[in-house]
């Protein structure tokens, strides 16, 4: 059984945070790196064939995109709403209504950037969120384990990121199942480092990339290297799988600034919310603020709760708040069918500088009668664009 480890006493030991495997690794070619090794190969032959489009080739021409991925929910039974087509949907920038240039169903596969909050910080509330009785990494460990064992079987594309001070990516996309068990070996076997869990920093990362620690799993001779985020990888659908108790300590960048790289990614965010029986069972006898130890208080946990529901809103993701572990399958069977009934569709913005943020609603005509069914369908989808200024 996963975690079976006899209960820690905290505080907790810090240990490595890397333990590469003893065995040399091949890495991981992001998705899409495939198609780029076959373009170096084609420019080697004669323009004429190179430039020739072939018979059933699709030729794409990159203009400017505005992606929204798109799930539509029965309001009433809360089943999900497949087999639509273009036709079904409208959307409507500022009210105005766009013309979509671009619109796929949910079949293709998914990359999925896992991260999970795993700090000591954490790892206190699992401890006496359980009462000593289970290991304090188990609440965070557990979900992020079980998800990236189903996606990689569905063939799914997954990475993995764990922050405290600092993000720290475990490994780039892969959809080996060997460096997935390594990767949940990699976290059974250490303890967190930290007291800091800087949430922000990781979701900026996991997003947008930039410079950060070597991928561990890569056994790289670098300390850090730069790392691509999620909207680089194109080609295929993406969505963030977020565990977190959404309390952030002190990242480099502030809530604000995170909603707007949240919002522009047009990324998906599905999120688990941990911590919550901790909350339950102590917060009555928490103070208000934090105190001066630096221990949470209860509008720290409000404010936490709050920032974890309007990322999974404003981009079209969903919000669990798990107290008990015995809700957590239902959760995750939730936020699969989620992630893979998700519509793609696009529109362009036209050219747009204004530095402004422009509100995005999409509206659904299920049986195709010409009328939007606002009343018993719901449409989740990101809610913001905010176009580049200059």
């Amino acid at each position: 059984m996963l975690l079976s480890i006899a209960p820690a006493r905290l505080p907790v030991v810090a240990q490595s945070r890397r333990q590469p495997p003893t065995t040399p690794q091949k890495k991981n070619q992001r998705p899409g790196e495939e198609k780029q090794q076959t373009d170096k190969q084609d420019d080697q032959l004669p323009p004429d064939i190179v430039n020739k489009p072939q018979e059933g080739e699709v030729v794409k021409v990159k203009s400017n995109l505005v992606n929204v991925e798109a799930t539509v929910v029965n309001k009433k039974t809360r089943q999900l709403v497949t087999g639509l087509k273009k036709e079904n949907f409208a959307i409507f920038e500022d009210g105005v209504k766009q013309e979509i240039t671009n619109f796929s169903t949910p079949e293709a596969k998914l990359n999925v950037a896992v991260i999970l909050e795993f700090s000591q910080l954490s790892s206190r509330f699992g401890y006496y969120g359980s009462s000593g009785m289970d290991d304090p990494r188990r609440e965070v460990i557990l979900p992020a384990a079980l998800f990236m064992r189903d996606a990689v079987s569905r063939g799914d594309y997954i990475s993995c990121v764990a922050y405290d001070m600092r993000a720290t990516p475990l490994t780039d996309f892969t959809n080996d199942p060997a460096r997935i068990n390594q990767v949940i070996t990699l976290l059974s076997r250490n303890w967190p480092a930290f007291n800091e869990a800087n949430l922000y920093d990781a979701l900026k990362l996991t997003l947008v990339g930039g410079r950060a620690d070597s991928v561990v799993l890569e056994d790289s001779k670098q300390a850090t290297t730069d790392y691509a985020g999620l909207v680089s990888v194109e080609g295929r659908r993406r969505a963030v799988f977020l565990i977190s108790s959404g309390i952030d300590t002190f990242s480099k960048i502030n809530y604000d600034t995170a909603r707007k790289i949240a919002q522009n990614a047009g990324i998906p965010i599905y999120i688990i919310g941990t911590a919550n029986m901790y909350f339950k069972k102590y917060g009555d006898s928490m103070t208000p603020t934090d105190s001066i130890a630096g221990d949470p208080g209860r509008m720290t946990f409000y404010q936490a709760q709050n920032a974890l529901q309007t990322f999974a809103k404003e981009t079209g993701g969903a919000y669990y708040p798990i107290t008990f572990e015995g809700e957590l399958s239902a959760a995750l069977n939730s936020i699969n069918a989620l992630m893979r009934n998700q519509y793609s569709l696009g529109y362009n913005p036209g050219d747009k500088h204004d530095g402004k943020q422009h509100k995005i609603v999409v509206k659904v005509d299920v049986d195709g009668d010409g009328q939007f069914d606002d009343a018993a369908y719901e449409v989740q989808h990101r809610r913001f664009y905010n176009a580049p200024k200059g």
